[in-house]
């Protein structure tokens, strides 16, 4: 008990020191080194099942603790899941999060800036909550947070343009995506109505921007264009 509260004293998140965090319905371990599951996520892979739930090949990037891939692969056990992440910290416990679950997603750790190789059209959707608060945005943010999750899974690298991941996991979608397959992100919320002029810049259709619980623009969903 004196170690716990030594613990939360110092400000670290009650998931970690639990070693879990509830998400959907389910218990997902989690450590320092690997984002904690928000509410928020829960509302994109939500609306995700509900849009997509004919879809049968689905790709989540920056998986984290894998939280979003497993439960689209236990709510949708014909579909083949796939995800991927930089950090081997999260990796590792995102495949013990697999195992526990019994569920069968496929994680490999690939950098989304790396080359794509001969990969096309072979994905129904791409999903990913990727890293989103500007530097800037660091003053105003809790202890538990800052001084606890892991930087690259929160931060847009330094100087790089607030659609940094975006619009190189919207690249991979054009690559990857078959004609009509879908888009769905995780947004930082200032930055929804600048996102969807990128995508449809890209010659991205239907983009769409959703609002979360708490009425903030969350959420943007785009559908790969049929090109000649």
């Amino acid at each position: 008990m004196e170690d716990i509260l030594a613990r939360l004293c110092n400000f670290e998140p009650v998931q970690y020191v639990q070693g879990k965090a509830p998400f959907l319905g389910r218990d997902f371990l989690v450590r320092p080194g690997v984002l904690i599951p928000r509410p928020e996520t829960a509302e994109l892979v939500e609306m995700l099942l509900e849009k997509s739930a004919t879809a049968r090949r689905f790709l989540d990037i920056g998986t984290g603790s894998g939280c979003i891939a497993i439960s689209i692969a236990k709510a949708l056990p014909e579909a083949e899941v796939w995800a991927w992440d930089i950090s081997e910290a999260a990796l590792e416990v995102a495949r013990e999060n697999n195992e526990r679950l019994q569920a069968t997603v496929r994680f490999e750790r690939r950098d989304v800036f790396a080359a794509l190789g001969g990969e096309t059209g072979w994905l129904d959707v791409i999903v990913s909550n990727p890293p989103y608060i500007m530097e800037e945005e660091k003053e105003g943010m809790e202890r538990n947070v800052l001084e606890w999750e892991p930087e690259e899974a929160l931060f847009v690298p330094h100087n790089e343009s607030p659609l940094y991941f975006y619009r190189r996991i919207a690249e991979v979608g054009q690559r990857l995506l078959r004609n009509g397959g879908m888009l769905y992100f995780e947004i930082n919320r200032a930055y929804g109505l600048v996102l969807q002029a990128e995508l449809a810049a890209m010659g991205y259709a239907d983009i769409a921007l959703f609002e979360d619980t708490f009425g903030n623009p969350r959420f943007v969903t785009a559908r790969k264009d049929c090109m000649d």
